[in-house]
């Protein structure tokens, strides 16, 4: 079979079920606030300039509202993510570059990054993000009516792409002001804790509500064309955009007018000049590029070369999102108490050794995917709540949306270009090939790279500075900070 006819054949062999309920292991660049801010960034610590604290109880308030909005949001994320919109391009025979395209639109529009930084600082972080948000979640409506447009075949392709770059990019404009607006909001005395019980909550939400999104397509998918279950999903998309509205409308601003330092444009170049800013850049790339060179792969190797039931993959989702849930809370502990540098360290040492397990599983031998389970789920967990607290510590107040921006640009193109990369060298290699004694697969040797590389990404954290913290440099350290302390043997003695 040539290698054209195996791409084909892939893409018939997705069912819409698979594609709504597989829970992505690591979410780059994604843009919706209520899903995966986390990944992108952190608030900065408080800088120096007026504060304004709102009362204790209206500050509860607000976050507990802030919770019920992320997980509507998930929703919104099941009805028009990339896994359903993945299904929109096969369901209108888009092709395997238009979808190699699709879903590399979140990515690309990262790019829209300081004219989003600038938009925030003109017209404030509140304003812009219920605006960008809001439109990022509504213009999915000409999708829900497509299949009575009446258009030509070809011109309901272009309006699915037009659709889905116009939301990618107006996503990370209202993700940009959502991140600096949160960092006027949540304290930082209880930042990890509150984010922690976030994640948990809404990855639960967005678990659920994906593996519902996949059963109603399964149920209306028809032999052909769009059908209904689409465009249901894309009319359930734009009601939560006005639901998950609504609810980000009534969380107050702490900020009053007057109070936000003016964004200078010159400021544009100051995450590039900082030192401390550059360090944090210079891990994100690394990073980003580590994981982007294999991250694609996993579902295609699972497909093609574990023969994985769409089942059992869905059962592997949501096992890893129910280990996220179970140990979020308890990262945003830890960060609280130890800080976000060690932790970052901790989990992106462990993180570099989840690729190479996937060299141990076959077509019959599954199990040693229980310890991805297990690794993946928590130390993914804790990785995306360190880098939502950590990079950004550096920014100070003013400027604070170009350093936004700087950091989600860096990492989005370096996941972009590393995963054309892995793509380039998949295609480069025999399909299959005999190294060993043993029988390994193209995409092995992705994984490989990809370990080796996430490895030294890794040790790059020990340059990461945490200021009002003690970041830790070395592995030793790093134990001294994460392990209880044994008890010396005098005090034991006087216990006992």
């Amino acid at each position: 079979m040539t290698r054209a006819a195996s791409r084909r054949q892939f893409l018939r062999s997705f069912s819409f079920a698979s594609l709504a309920s597989a829970v992505p292991l690591f979410r780059p660049g994604a843009s919706l606030p209520g899903s995966s801010a986390p990944l992108l960034g952190a608030p900065p610590a408080d800088g120096p300039g007026p504060r304004v604290r709102p009362h204790h109880g209206r500050l509860r308030r607000t976050l507990g509202v802030s919770v019920v909005e992320g997980m509507f949001s998930e929703v919104f994320t099941a009805c028009a993510g990339a896994t359903v919109l993945t299904a929109w391009a096969i369901a209108l025979k888009l092709g395997p570059f238009l979808v190699g395209v699709m879903t590399a639109l979140p990515f690309f529009a990262q790019f829209v990054q300081f004219p989003a930084a600038w938009l925030t600082g003109l017209f404030g972080h509140r304003r812009v993000a219920l605006t960008a948000v809001c439109l990022s979640r509504v213009v999915m409506f000409p999708l829900a009516v497509l299949p009575w447009l009446g258009l030509p075949f070809e011109s309901q392709q272009r309006l699915l792409l037009t659709v889905a770059g116009v939301s990618a990019a107006l996503s990370v404009v209202g993700n940009n002001a959502w991140v600096a607006w949160m960092g006027e909001l949540v304290p930082r005395a209880v930042r990890g804790r509150f984010f922690g019980r976030r994640t948990a909550l809404t990855t639960l939400a967005g678990t659920l509500a994906s593996l519902g999104a996949g059963l109603l397509m399964d149920r209306l998918r028809p032999t052909d064309g769009v059908g209904v279950a689409l465009p249901l999903l894309a009319l359930g998309a734009c009601v939560m955009g006005i639901v998950t509205t609504l609810f980000m409308a009534s969380q107050h601003d702490p900020a009053p007018p007057g109070t936000t330092p003016p964004l200078d444009l010159k400021g544009a170049l100051v995450p590039f000049k900082d030192d401390n800013a550059r360090r944090v850049l210079t891990y994100q790339v690394a990073w980003n590029a580590a994981v982007g060179v294999s991250a694609p792969f996993f579902a295609l190797h699972s497909l093609q070369n574990l023969q994985m039931t769409f089942v059992i993959m869905a059962l592997h989702a949501a096992s890893v999102a129910g280990v996220r849930i179970l140990a979020a809370p308890l990262w945003g502990r830890v960060i609280d108490r130890c800080g976000a540098q060690p932790v970052l360290m901790a989990c992106s040492l462990g993180i570099a050794a989840i690729p190479a397990l996937w060299l141990l599983p076959s077509a019959g031998t599954l199990w040693p995917l229980l310890f991805d389970v297990v690794l993946a789920g928590a130390l993914w967990s804790g990785h995306g709540l360190a880098i939502f607290e950590l990079p950004l510590t550096v920014a100070p107040r003013k400027n604070r949306p170009f350093y936004l921006a700087a950091f989600a640009t860096a990492g989005g193109l370096a996941y972009t270009a590393a995963a054309a990369l892995g793509g380039a060298i998949a295609a480069a290699l025999p399909t299959q090939f005999t190294l060993g004694g043993h029988v390994w697969v193209n995409l092995h040797a992705l994984f490989v790279l990809s370990s080796v590389a996430r490895l030294g990404a890794a040790l790059l954290t020990a340059r990461i500075p945490e200021p009002g913290a003690h970041p830790v440099r070395s592995v030793r350290a790093l134990l001294s900070r994460l392990l209880p302390r044994p008890i010396p043997a005098h005090r034991a003695a006087l216990d006992d």
